[in-house]
C-alpha cells in the first residue's frame, strides 16, 4: 500500500473524474447566506436546510436583520433543522458581531471569521471556499472525518488535527474542492454503516475496504 502522500494524487484524480463539479449543496447567493446555512447544517441534512432558507433569507436579508431578530421567532423558523435554540443564538450573536465589529460585512479571512460566535474552522472554511474562493484550510465535517480515517489519510479523531494532516498532503490548489469531493463520495458510496466498496473507484487503494468485503469480492 502506498503512503498517504503517494496515494493522495491518485485519490484526487479519481474523485475529480467522478465528481467534476464538486461544491457545497447548500443554496446561497452571498457570504451571509452561506454562513447562516452552514450553521444550520450542523447535524442536519443540506436538503432540509435548503427547504427553509429561501423564506428565511427573504425575511432576514442583512446581518442587521438577523442581529435584531426576535430569538423565539427565529427559533420557530429554523426548528426543523434541530438544535434550533443554540443555532438561533449563534446566528444572532454572529450577526451582531458582524454589524458591530465588521461594519456589517461578513469577514473574508479565517482569523476574523473564527471570532464570530458559533463559527469554528469547519464553518469558516466553507464560507471562505464557497463565498470567497479562498483556501485557508480544509473543512472537516463528519464525511471528511470518516473518509480521511478509512482512506488512511489521518489517524486523528479531532477535526482540527485531521485538517492539519490533510493540509500536509493535499496540494493547496485542491483545498477548495477536496472537502466537497469527500462529502459527495461519503454520501453516495461511503456512508458510515455500510460502505459500497464494490462500487468504489478507490477500493484498490483504500486500506479499509477489506474490513467490509472479502478480497475475492474486491478483486472481481
Amino acid at each position: 500500500m502506498k503512503s498517504s502522500v503517494g496515494r493522495i494524487e491518485e485519490i484526487i484524480a479519481i474523485l475529480s473524474e467522478v465528481y467534476p463539479s464538486s461544491r457545497t449543496a447548500l443554496k446561497h447567493e452571498n457570504p451571509l447566506q452561506i454562513l447562516v446555512a452552514t450553521i444550520l447544517s450542523a447535524q442536519c441534512t443540506d436538503e432540509k436546510v435548503n427547504q427553509i432558507t429561501p423564506s428565511l433569507f427573504q425575511k432576514y436579508p442583512t446581518p442587521s436583520d438577523f442581529a435584531f431578530a426576535d430569538k423565539q421567532e427565529l427559533e420557530e423558523e429554523i426548528k426543523p433543522t434541530g438544535f434550533f435554540r443554540n443555532k438561533a443564538k449563534s446566528i444572532i450573536n454572529a450577526s451582531k458581531k458582524i454589524v458591530e465589529d465588521f461594519e456589517g460585512v461578513v469577514p473574508d479571512n479565517m482569523e476574523d471569521l473564527i471570532t464570530l460566535p458559533g463559527v469554528a474552522r469547519k464553518t469558516a472554511n466553507i464560507v471562505l471556499s464557497s463565498a470567497f474562493k479562498k483556501a485557508e484550510g480544509i473543512a472537516v465535517d463528519t464525511h471528511v472525518r470518516r473518509l480521511s480515517q478509512r482512506l488512511g489519510l489521518s489517524k486523528e479523531k479531532d477535526p482540527d488535527k485531521i485538517e492539519r494532516d490533510l493540509m500536509k498532503i493535499v496540494p493547496k490548489e485542491r483545498w477548495l474542492d477536496f472537502n466537497y469531493m469527500l462529502v459527495n463520495h461519503g454520501r453516495k458510496i461511503c456512508p458510515a454503516r455500510k460502505p459500497l466498496c464494490l462500487q468504489c473507484g478507490l477500493k484498490h487503494i483504500c486500506p479499509s475496504a477489506k474490513d467490509f468485503y472479502s478480497e475475492a469480492d474486491l478483486n472481481r
